[in-house]
């Protein structure tokens, strides 16, 4: 008869059910004294004799392992469930003896205490063992890279099995972008190209922070296995934090070009290859900073509905502080500070930056092109002329209809985007997107303190 050995973990706990029926026997020990040995049909009416039935539904391993660990939180200990397991056994005459202290089979003669430290050592079981003789034995049965490695792995399995998920997010970044191209096409250098460009600029970079909203559910909906795992010490609470970052980065990549792509060069964006280049990091640290907020919102909030109100709240104070509605030099004072907390300002005036400040000496308004946007421009061309004229004599300044009216740099000044040049933006963004994340890794230390008893 072959036997095998198996260390049930809160990790596997999914999977229980589906392993007792391969099973012929089950062993259940607490501090070196079996607690249970028998037929996983039986236990059952084991835990009914003993007074603590098994409700309907609920699963048998994760209900015995949650009585034993009660059980071991009080003064008596599992004494009781030891006894009571004795003299079950004896009325049903069961042929295996329980009261040798070891275990032996052919292939090995550790005794039991030998056997549970070197299966804690090798990461297999957590020790129950309270006070000092606890401190022999590690808290956490993995090193952080391990654990790491393990929840990336398992987050990339799930994410495999739901393709679709990825799908729905690149259709809609595609179609989002789609629809801004063919608005926004080919923009001419005239003040309403300018104008058109702005408009373009504060919709796409809010966009990214939007379309981050989807990341709202997945730790509401893993909430409850992390915790149980967590309970055990089963992994750091910031290995997940890690993981979770390491797994959700490469889709960002692929949206930032899709986007990028679909946008930069239908739009008629300045800089060339180094402009789109540019273009796509901003696009890629607004999708990182927009995950690591609303990933952070997920630590806090409890219900995926509040958490979506909230998201959209607070990204549309965000775009309302940019800078695009009203300018920061506009701002009242005691509103200031929102506007340098807004995540779209620092992507909205890099890529603001991107396009006029490297503009190349390119002009924006020429000469009669001022009165553009005032009452002054349904005026008939040749009346523009003679008041471009007067001006002229009166200002002492030779101004003609292709004399340079406003270049990049004077737009920059006109939106008062000088406090930051794009790289700063740049880095500022990326730092929101790790700040959040840090402040999701305490959101999970101070929200999930609970231990299994």
């Amino acid at each position: 008869m072959k036997r095998i050995l198996i260390f049930l973990t809160p990790s596997n706990f999914n999977h229980v059910e589906q392993i007792l029926g391969l099973l012929d026997r089950v062993l259940f020990l607490s501090r070196g004294q079996t607690v249970f040995s028998g037929k996983p049909d039986s236990l059952p009416l084991f835990f009914s004799d003993f007074g603590n039935p098994i409700p309907d539904n609920e699963n048998r391993t994760e209900f015995a392992l949650d009585l034993i660990r009660e059980l071991e939180s009080t003064a008596a200990g599992t004494k009781s469930l030891v006894d009571f397991h004795r003299s079950w056994q004896s009325t049903i005459n069961f042929p295996y003896s329980t009261s040798s202290p070891t275990i032996k089979n052919p292939h090995s003669s550790l005794s039991l205490k030998q056997a549970i430290t070197s299966s804690i050592s090798h990461g297999k079981l957590v020790s129950g063992i309270t006070g000092t003789a606890a401190a022999s034995f590690p808290r956490f049965a993995n090193p952080f890279w391990i654990e790491i490695a393990v929840l990336v792995k398992r987050a990339f399995t799930n994410s495999r099995r739901t393709p679709e998920l990825f799908g729905i997010r690149i259709g809609a970044v595609l179609i989002t972008g789609f629809i801004l191209a063919t608005i926004f096409w080919r923009l001419d250098e005239s003040p309403k190209g300018v104008k058109e460009r702005l408009g373009f600029f504060a919709i796409a970079m809010s966009t990214m922070f939007y379309t981050c909203a989807d990341a709202l559910p997945v730790f509401l909906q893993e909430r409850y296995v992390f915790m149980r795992e967590t309970a055990y010490n089963a992994y750091r609470r910031s290995s997940y934090v890690f993981s979770n970052a390491i797994v959700g980065f490469p889709p960002l990549v692929i949206l930032s070009i899709a986007f990028a792509t679909t946008t930069f060069f239908s739009v008629g964006l300045a800089g060339g290859i180094h402009g789109f280049i540019f273009f796509f990091l901003i696009v890629l640290a607004s999708f990182w900073a927009g995950s690591g907020f609303v990933t952070f919102l997920s630590g806090v909030v409890s219900h995926v509905m509040l958490g979506y109100t909230i998201v959209v709240a607070i990204l549309a104070y965000f775009l309302l502080f940019s800078g695009f509605f009203i300018t920061r030099d506009r701002i009242p004072e005691y509103w200031i500070w929102f506007h340098y907390l807004s995540l779209v300002k620092y992507p909205y005036e890099a890529v603001l930056q991107n396009e006029f400040d490297d503009s190349g000496g390119k002009c924006f308004v020429k000469g009669v092109q001022m009165f553009d946007n005032t009452p002054l421009a349904a005026l008939p061309a040749a009346a523009k002329m003679d008041v471009l004229r007067a001006m002229s004599k009166s200002l002492g300044v030779s101004l003609t209809g292709k004399t340079c009216i406003m270049t990049g740099a004077d737009i920059l000044k006109q939106q008062a985007v000088t406090d930051l040049s794009k790289w700063s933006c740049l880095w500022v963004t990326v730092a929101w997107g790790f700040f959040f994340r840090i402040l999701f890794y305490f959101a999970l230390l101070l929200g999930s303190k609970n231990k299994r008893r």
